[in-house]
């Protein structure tokens, strides 16, 4: 008998059932609650812009709820006087209205302001941006089926979309439950924890089957114990490496790059738990052992 330092596998279904009860609140909040689509999806204006005074956000939200625009954000980023405006309703006419708005705030705030950026995104566009991210998602998790299916056997490919689904629902559910905005950023940050879960996976999956051929009189619950120790601190380096960049940019990054560096954080947090506790436990449920291995050799084999 070989032994582990950790028997993860006595802790699958403690954190199975964990797993489960998360999955499916983050799927009743992403239904009922729904989520925060940004101008991206939804349609409306962004204005950037600086002024040269104190100014703050409450002030030029107020001076904007005067003009009856709709539903105004205003956010500070970058440098101190530096504003992100974000208008729900499509400015029409922005030859004529920004002129009014730059005239609204500065009587209002008595501060130079300088308009840096504006950027309209009509319903129509919007639309097609938010079909587009779907399908990129969407085929990127058939592409990852497609790959394990054919570099591992079935039970392994399962597993490894389960743990896919798993780790892009919850990241989603939890951007539902806190409200934060989704645009495309957070669309690019789910692609990437699309990859570094399924990296994360192919590395216990590989060594699981590396070790189920090595010792062929283990079954899958001893392998995978063996597999996720041996894995174990690369997992845990790799983890914490990516987590120390993706946190210095979540507070020095900005506004802008908030949501995405918050996205990725969540991503490696639970793909990294996913690999350990969602990926290998479903080889549990399939009863995998060197048998599985050999029955797929025999079909290669003419």
């Amino acid at each position: 008998m070989i032994d582990n330092k950790i028997n993860f596998s006595s802790k699958f279904k403690m954190f199975n059932i964990f797993s489960l009860i998360a999955f499916f609140a983050s799927i009743l909040f992403i239904t009922f609650k729904g989520l925060n689509y940004g101008i991206d999806f939804k349609g409306g204006t962004l204005i950037e812009l600086r002024t040269n005074n104190n100014v703050s956000t409450a002030e030029i939200r107020s001076s904007l709820n005067s003009m009856n625009l709709g539903d105004v954000n205003v956010k500070e980023f970058g440098k101190k006087g530096d504003f992100l405006i974000k208008v729900e309703q499509k400015l029409e006419n922005n030859n004529k209205l920004i002129p009014e708005i730059k005239k609204n705030l500065i009587n209002n705030l008595n501060s130079e302001i300088n308009f840096r950026r504006v950027e309209n995104v009509g319903p129509k566009v919007s639309s097609e941006l938010l079909k587009s991210g779907i399908i990129a998602i969407s085929l990127s998790l058939a592409a990852m089926l497609f790959y394990i299916w054919v570099r591992f056997e079935w039970q392994f490919s399962i597993g490894s979309i389960v743990a896919l689904f798993h780790d892009v629902v919850i990241t989603i559910g939890i951007f539902s439950i806190l409200s934060l905005e989704i645009n495309l950023s957070i669309i690019a940050a789910v692609l990437t924890i699309v990859g570094y879960s399924m990296n994360d996976t192919v590395v216990i999956y590989d060594r699981i089957r590396e070790n189920l051929n090595k010792y062929t009189t283990l079954n899958i619950r001893e392998i995978s114990d063996l597999s996720i120790n041996e894995t174990l601190s690369r997992t845990i380096i790799t983890s914490l490496t990516t987590l120390l960049a993706l946190i210095s940019i979540y507070i020095l990054g900005g506004e802008i790059l908030r949501g995405f560096s918050f996205a990725m954080i969540l991503g490696v947090i639970v793909g990294t738990y996913s690999s350990i506790f969602v990926a290998a436990p479903v080889l549990k449920f399939f009863k995998v052992s060197y048998k599985t291995l050999e029955k797929k050799e025999e079909k290669i084999v003419p």
